[in-house]
């Protein structure tokens, strides 16, 4: 009979197959017979029988297969969490590395900047696999954008509004400006290899703007227009969004000039009765839901065909913005992005 490699066996098999030997052996069975038996070279029976004779059932237990954790890991653990701290709390530039974002050649380049150890590629992106981190695309951020105002705003500011916003029984929503042309870019085709996809497009740039408004129950409220933003646009949406809401109006706004600006405060106290604007903290439109909005309406004119007047361009806007008003909730998955959940409950 032919002997069968037991390294290629479960360590179940294996196991049961060393328990038996044993018991055969004990029974006063001869090796060869065993071995027989069994299907093992008699060298490898001798093996067991000697560990058994040393120490016992225990001695012939299997241990761990294959490599032990750590096994050929280019770094020590503690390196590794050295590493993990130094992605997830700073920048590469903060380190003089000359990356705006943890690539794997900056994560390699921070590695031989520490430790002196040249990691391959492969090796980092295994690493990044191992403790999940994935590429993905950033979001942006400026300089100027204050981390004190913005905890504030969050812990303190608009605590405060959504407590006013219950004592007055208002609606809260979120306004923002925006424009769409006909001229963005569209998103990607397939083709043959080395043939690149050719869209058909107005050479003439057509574009219109919009100021919409959403809140947390999944409301929305929009106007077009042509001309650019002034204060007596801003004012007629204020208007309209006042006309359409039974209830007083807690409207917040980023920091655009046009949204101080004196005219827009003098309507503002002739209407306070009916509406009251906040201001976001400057630079930050991740906090901002309608931003979201935007982002929607964006994706589905760059995915549907280029449209070749003005009359197309601004009926694919009104279409899907009122599609978009027939599904609350869709509005309301905007409130779900994690910067945006401090505004999802409530009111």
């Amino acid at each position: 009979m032919s002997k069968i490699d037991t390294r290629k066996q479960s360590t179940e098999v294996q196991q049961h197959n060393r328990e038996q030997a044993i018991r055969l052996h004990l029974k006063g069975l001869s090796r060869a017979d065993i071995a027989e038996i069994i299907s093992v070279h008699k060298s490898t029976l001798s093996e067991w029988i000697a560990l058994y004779n040393k120490g016992g059932l225990e001695a012939l237990k299997i241990g761990q297969r294959g490599r032990r954790t750590g096994d050929g890991r280019k770094l020590t653990e503690a390196q590794e969490s050295k590493l993990k701290e130094t992605i997830l709390g700073k920048y590469p530039d903060q380190m003089s590395l000359p990356f705006a974002l943890w690539s794997s050649t900056a994560i390699r380049s921070a590695v031989e900047t520490m430790w002196g150890i040249d990691m391959s590629h492969r090796t980092v992106c295994n690493y990044m696999k191992r403790w999940g981190f994935t590429p993905q695309k950033a979001s942006k951020r400026a300089y100027e954008r204050s981390d004190k105002a913005t905890q504030e705003w969050l812990e303190e500011t608009y605590p405060y509004i959504k407590k006013r916003a219950a004592n007055f029984n208002a609606e809260v929503f979120w306004g923002d400006e925006t424009g769409v042309s006909n001229q963005c870019q569209h998103t990607r085709g397939y083709a043959p290899k080395g043939q690149t996809p050719v869209i058909k497009t107005q050479a003439k740039r057509l574009r219109t703007n919009l100021i919409s408004a959403v809140n947390n129950r999944g409301k929305l409220r929009f106007m077009m227009y042509r001309e650019t933003m002034t204060s007596r646009v801003l004012i007629r949406f204020m208007r309209r969004l006042i006309k359409d809401t039974k209830r007083k109006v807690f409207l917040i706004l980023d920091n655009l000039r046009v949204h101080h600006s004196k005219l827009v405060k003098a309507w503002l106290e002739k209407y306070k009765e009916q509406i009251e604007v906040f201001f976001l903290p400057p630079y930050t439109p991740d906090l901002n839901p309608d931003e979201y909005l935007n982002g929607d309406l964006k994706q589905h004119i760059k995915a549907s065909s280029p449209a070749k007047t003005q009359a197309q361009l601004e009926k694919k806007v009104l279409g899907h913005l009122r599609r978009i008003q027939a599904l609350p909730q869709r509005v309301m998955n905007y409130f779900r992005h994690p910067s945006i959940q401090y505004a999802s409950s409530g009111i």
